[in-house]
């Protein structure tokens, strides 16, 4: 998972929602349990995250 290769963990999971974590920056992240996620969405995630986009 693009997540767990640029250092995130699962911080951990609600209903709808998995909570990851950048241990570098200590910022946490609402990631929702879709199979699809708009791109848009991808973006937003990657760049709260400080991670690099997918691509």
């Amino acid at each position: 998972m693009h997540l767990n290769q640029n250092s995130c963990y699962l911080k951990r999971e609600d209903a709808s929602h998995s909570l990851w974590c950048n241990p570098l920056t200590g910022h946490v992240e609402a990631v929702p349990r879709h199979i699809e996620i708009p791109n848009k969405l991808v973006r937003k995630i990657c760049k709260a995250l400080s991670i690099k986009e997918i691509g």
